[in-house]
């Protein structure tokens, strides 16, 4: 066989994965929803079990995937214009949902336009290939996604034009922007604005106005760009994310639908430049078909909702819940780490104990994630509790 010699040298480097703890498990199969029914919020059913278990894992914040509104606005455009979109963008394949979809996504960021991708991953690779150059400098947090950093990856960006900030030190990053080279002409100040392991946030107001102080000294300035895939929908008093709830707006925002709007794909927010920029240069953009109609009109319709009353009501009850369940962590004297975001970890700082805790919870139909040693350092295992929408009050008690 042609690939036998490859085949024996993969299975080599799995094993190798296995043995130093970073082999992804077996991927849980769902075969099945249950909806809410009296005090209880919605259940799953998994592939060789009986057990209804709920999810505490889910980025579906304000619980909009099951919402009749979304999936009626996915039939309609799928009844209209077929599953898929037949092409990319720029050969005929972009659909009025596509342009509504952009123009609804800038609108809900407060940015003047917006261009959507498959995903907030390839949107962040899309971003680089389209803002880095010879001259440019990025400088970022040492906790930033892995998208984050592959993008620089894939944007070619040297060692030595690389900065990186311990996990929100502003001092730390103020020594970043003092350490750019004369030479430099763009700086890019890049960051998460949910940390998805934390459930911290980035203090956007306190990068802004450092960068702001190093703005003039570069050609192009510095530019503030972040990824808030946990805060869009979820965060900040309206839900607009962590530029809402710092109260300050970064250059640039990378988003998804695919977490709290509860659909999927991802955007790039900014100026009317930017993204003309981006329709031209970025490959991830131009080289691969877009979401479908029926993706697009059901994220029309969650933006819709989550300007809504129905979609407050939902933030507010997401709110109440995220609080019940820290509450909750508290009282029983676990260790977690503060911030308003439903992603909450329960802090265990022990392997064992938290592969333990992970299968109890898994028997009684509570379904988590542990981030163990090597995923996290010895002594910061944890337990990653997300809350949404759905859950109700007796389901965290």
């Amino acid at each position: 066989m042609a690939l036998s010699k490859l085949n024996r040298a993969l299975v080599d480097e799995v094993k190798q994965l296995e043995e130093e703890g970073r082999a992804k498990s077996p991927e849980r199969v769902i075969t099945d929803y249950i909806p809410p029914r009296e005090e209880w919020g919605p259940r799953y059913k998994l592939q060789g079990s009986d057990t209804e278990f709920i999810r505490l894992n889910s980025n579906s914040y304000l619980s909009l995937s099951h919402h009749p509104d979304l999936r009626k606005a996915a039939d309609d455009a799928t009844t209209q214009f077929g599953v898929g979109p037949g092409a990319v963008r720029f050969i005929d394949g972009t659909f009025t949902y596509h342009t509504q979809l952009e123009e609804k996504l800038a609108h809900f960021v407060r940015k003047p336009a917006a261009k959507i991708f498959n995903s907030a991953y390839t949107a962040n690779l899309g971003l680089a290939l389209t803002i880095n150059h010879q001259f440019s400098y990025w400088v970022g947090d040492a906790l930033n996604h892995n998208s984050i950093i592959r993008a620089m990856r894939i944007a070619k960006v040297p060692s030595g034009n690389k900065g990186i900030y311990d996990h929100n030190d502003m001092e730390g990053f103020r020594r970043c922007l003092e350490e750019v080279p004369e030479t430099i002409e763009r700086v890019i100040v890049i960051f998460d604005g949910i940390f998805s392991m934390r459930g911290d946030y980035a203090p956007i107001d306190e990068i802004v106005a450092i960068a702001e102080e190093f703005h003039d000294k570069f050609k192009d300035g510095v530019i503030t760009v972040v990824d808030d895939s946990h805060g869009i929908g979820a965060y900040g008093p309206d839900g607009r994310g962590t530029a809402d709830f710092t109260g300050t707006q970064p250059d640039i925002i990378v988003g998804t639908m695919g977490k709290a709007l509860g659909v999927n794909g991802g955007f790039i927010a900014g100026s009317k430049a930017l993204i003309e920029a981006v329709r031209q240069k970025a490959d991830t953009y131009i080289y691969t078909n877009p979401l479908s109609q029926a993706d697009c009109a059901a994220a029309i319709e969650a933006i819709r909702l989550a300007e809504s009353e129905e979609g407050r009501e939902r933030l507010e009850h997401l709110h109440e819940r995220t609080a019940q369940f820290r509450d909750g962590l508290e009282a029983l004297g676990f260790e977690s780490i503060d911030g308003p975001h439903p992603i909450v970890p329960l802090v265990v700082r022990d392997t064992d104990k938290t592969h333990e805790m992970v299968n109890r919870l898994y028997e009684k139909g509570m379904l988590v994630v542990g981030l163990t040693f090597p995923v996290v350092p010895k002594g910061d295992e944890t337990i990653r509790f997300q809350l949404n929408a759905a859950h109700t009050k007796a389901d965290i008690d």
